[in-house]
Protein backbone atom coordinates (compact mmCIF):
# COMPACT_ATOMS: atom_id res chain seq x y z
CA UNK A 1 0.00 0.00 0.00
CA UNK A 2 1.31 3.59 -0.89
CA UNK A 3 1.54 5.59 2.11
CA UNK A 4 -1.96 8.16 2.45
CA UNK A 5 -2.07 11.20 4.82
CA UNK A 6 -4.77 11.84 7.15
CA UNK A 7 -7.05 13.66 4.97
CA UNK A 8 -7.04 11.12 2.26
CA UNK A 9 -8.18 8.92 5.32
CA UNK A 10 -10.83 11.03 6.32
CA UNK A 11 -11.97 11.51 2.90
CA UNK A 12 -12.34 7.71 2.26
CA UNK A 13 -15.06 6.74 4.38
CA UNK A 14 -17.43 4.81 2.67
CA UNK A 15 -19.70 3.93 5.61
CA UNK A 16 -19.50 7.19 7.52
CA UNK A 17 -21.01 10.73 7.05
CA UNK A 18 -18.64 13.48 6.43
CA UNK A 19 -18.95 14.75 10.02
CA UNK A 20 -18.05 11.23 11.60
CA UNK A 21 -15.09 10.71 9.62
CA UNK A 22 -13.97 14.24 10.68
CA UNK A 23 -14.21 13.25 14.13
CA UNK A 24 -12.80 9.95 14.07
CA UNK A 25 -8.97 9.20 15.74
CA UNK A 26 -6.69 8.92 13.06
CA UNK A 27 -2.95 7.30 13.65
CA UNK A 28 -0.71 9.76 14.78
CA UNK A 29 1.94 7.54 13.51
CA UNK A 30 1.24 7.05 10.01
CA UNK A 31 4.66 8.23 8.78
CA UNK A 32 6.15 5.00 10.96
CA UNK A 33 3.65 2.58 9.46
CA UNK A 34 5.52 -0.19 7.49
CA UNK A 35 3.72 0.84 4.26
CA UNK A 36 5.54 -1.40 1.24
CA UNK A 37 4.57 -4.44 3.59
CA UNK A 38 0.41 -3.26 4.11
CA UNK A 39 -2.52 -4.74 1.81
CA UNK A 40 -4.33 -2.41 4.03
CA UNK A 41 -4.24 0.50 6.92
CA UNK A 42 -6.09 -0.54 9.67
CA UNK A 43 -6.09 0.37 13.35
CA UNK A 44 -8.48 0.52 16.49
CA UNK A 45 -9.23 3.50 18.16
CA UNK A 46 -7.95 4.17 21.39
CA UNK A 47 -10.51 6.22 22.66
CA UNK A 48 -12.83 3.61 22.38
CA UNK A 49 -11.81 0.28 21.63
CA UNK A 50 -14.71 -1.23 20.39
CA UNK A 51 -14.18 1.00 17.31
CA UNK A 52 -11.94 -0.05 14.70
CA UNK A 53 -11.28 1.22 10.95
CA UNK A 54 -9.69 -0.36 8.14
CA UNK A 55 -8.67 1.53 4.46
CA UNK A 56 -7.57 -0.16 1.28
CA UNK A 57 -7.79 0.85 -2.30
CA UNK A 58 -11.06 -0.23 -4.02
CA UNK A 59 -11.61 0.12 -7.85
CA UNK A 60 -8.46 2.65 -8.28
CA UNK A 61 -9.48 4.94 -4.66
CA UNK A 62 -8.95 5.03 -1.32
CA UNK A 63 -12.12 3.02 0.48
CA UNK A 64 -12.42 2.63 4.10
CA UNK A 65 -15.37 1.58 6.43
CA UNK A 66 -15.93 1.79 10.15
CA UNK A 67 -15.78 -1.11 12.13
CA UNK A 68 -17.48 -2.23 15.30
CA UNK A 69 -15.93 -5.07 17.81
CA UNK A 70 -18.66 -6.43 20.14
CA UNK A 71 -17.12 -7.04 23.84
CA UNK A 72 -15.08 -10.43 24.04
CA UNK A 73 -16.69 -13.24 25.81
CA UNK A 74 -16.31 -14.12 28.90
CA UNK A 75 -14.15 -17.28 29.60
CA UNK A 76 -12.13 -19.75 27.33
CA UNK A 77 -10.46 -17.96 25.13
CA UNK A 78 -11.46 -20.53 21.64
CA UNK A 79 -8.76 -20.84 18.71
CA UNK A 80 -10.44 -18.93 15.71
CA UNK A 81 -9.15 -17.87 12.18
CA UNK A 82 -9.35 -14.72 10.51
CA UNK A 83 -10.91 -14.85 7.40
CA UNK A 84 -9.03 -12.19 5.93
CA UNK A 85 -5.35 -13.88 6.14
CA UNK A 86 -5.83 -17.34 7.68
CA UNK A 87 -3.84 -17.06 10.27
CA UNK A 88 -5.68 -18.43 13.24
CA UNK A 89 -5.38 -17.05 16.92
CA UNK A 90 -6.30 -17.76 20.59
CA UNK A 91 -8.61 -14.90 21.62
CA UNK A 92 -6.83 -13.02 18.70
CA UNK A 93 -10.07 -12.99 16.09
CA UNK A 94 -12.92 -10.80 16.34
CA UNK A 95 -16.19 -10.59 14.25
CA UNK A 96 -15.55 -7.19 13.05
CA UNK A 97 -19.17 -5.60 11.80
CA UNK A 98 -19.68 -2.14 9.62
CA UNK A 99 -22.68 -0.59 8.54
CA UNK A 100 -23.61 -1.03 5.43
CA UNK A 101 -22.87 2.22 3.15
CA UNK A 102 -25.96 4.46 1.98
CA UNK A 103 -29.42 3.64 2.64
CA UNK A 104 -29.18 -0.21 3.70
CA UNK A 105 -26.80 1.68 6.66
CA UNK A 106 -29.04 3.99 7.53
CA UNK A 107 -31.60 1.41 7.51
CA UNK A 108 -29.54 -0.81 10.50
CA UNK A 109 -28.18 -3.52 7.89
CA UNK A 110 -24.45 -4.30 8.68
CA UNK A 111 -22.06 -6.88 7.40
CA UNK A 112 -19.87 -9.20 9.93
CA UNK A 113 -16.53 -10.41 9.43
CA UNK A 114 -13.61 -12.39 11.50
CA UNK A 115 -10.96 -10.24 11.66
CA UNK A 116 -7.24 -10.27 13.24
CA UNK A 117 -8.33 -8.22 16.37
CA UNK A 118 -5.13 -6.12 15.93
CA UNK A 119 -5.99 -5.77 12.02
CA UNK A 120 -1.87 -6.84 11.32
CA UNK A 121 -3.21 -9.05 8.63
CA UNK A 122 -0.61 -8.27 6.30
CA UNK A 123 2.41 -8.64 9.24
CA UNK A 124 0.97 -11.93 9.65
CA UNK A 125 1.17 -13.36 5.70
CA UNK A 126 4.17 -11.83 5.46
CA UNK A 127 5.52 -13.38 8.91
CA UNK A 128 6.53 -10.23 9.96
CA UNK A 129 4.51 -10.87 13.05
CA UNK A 130 3.76 -14.32 14.90
CA UNK A 131 0.17 -15.64 16.28
CA UNK A 132 2.26 -18.37 17.95
CA UNK A 133 2.69 -21.64 16.95
CA UNK A 134 0.55 -23.33 14.61
CA UNK A 135 -1.37 -19.78 13.39
CA UNK A 136 -0.41 -20.30 10.24
CA UNK A 137 -1.28 -23.40 8.16
CA UNK A 138 1.53 -25.36 5.88
CA UNK A 139 0.23 -24.33 2.57
CA UNK A 140 1.89 -25.12 -1.27
CA UNK A 141 1.01 -21.22 -2.03
CA UNK A 142 4.09 -18.77 -2.53
CA UNK A 143 4.14 -15.81 -0.53
CA UNK A 144 2.78 -13.23 -3.40
CA UNK A 145 0.18 -16.18 -3.67
CA UNK A 146 -0.81 -15.60 -0.16
CA UNK A 147 -0.78 -11.79 -0.25
CA UNK A 148 -2.77 -11.85 -3.04
CA UNK A 149 -5.72 -13.95 -1.20
CA UNK A 150 -5.58 -11.77 1.62
CA UNK A 151 -6.13 -8.12 -0.73
CA UNK A 152 -8.67 -10.23 -2.88
CA UNK A 153 -10.64 -11.20 0.85
CA UNK A 154 -10.22 -6.70 2.07
CA UNK A 155 -11.36 -5.38 -1.08
CA UNK A 156 -14.57 -8.29 -1.67
CA UNK A 157 -15.35 -6.92 2.17
CA UNK A 158 -15.16 -3.60 1.62
CA UNK A 159 -17.03 -3.74 -2.05
CA UNK A 160 -20.15 -5.25 -0.51
CA UNK A 161 -19.81 -2.58 2.51
CA UNK A 162 -19.56 0.15 0.10
CA UNK A 163 -22.18 -1.61 -2.46
CA UNK A 164 -25.11 1.15 -2.28
CA UNK A 165 -22.70 3.83 -1.82
CA UNK A 166 -21.19 3.04 -5.86
CA UNK A 167 -24.47 3.03 -7.11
Amino acid sequence: MKPVTEPEIRAAFVNRTKGEAKRLHVPRDLADRPWPDLDYLGWRDPQAPDRAYLVTELDGRLAGVALRSPAAPSGQARRSMCSMCLTTHTGGVSLMVAPLAGRAGQQGNSVGVYLCSDLACSLYVRGLRSAGPGARLHESLTLEEKIARTVGNVTGFVANVARDSRR
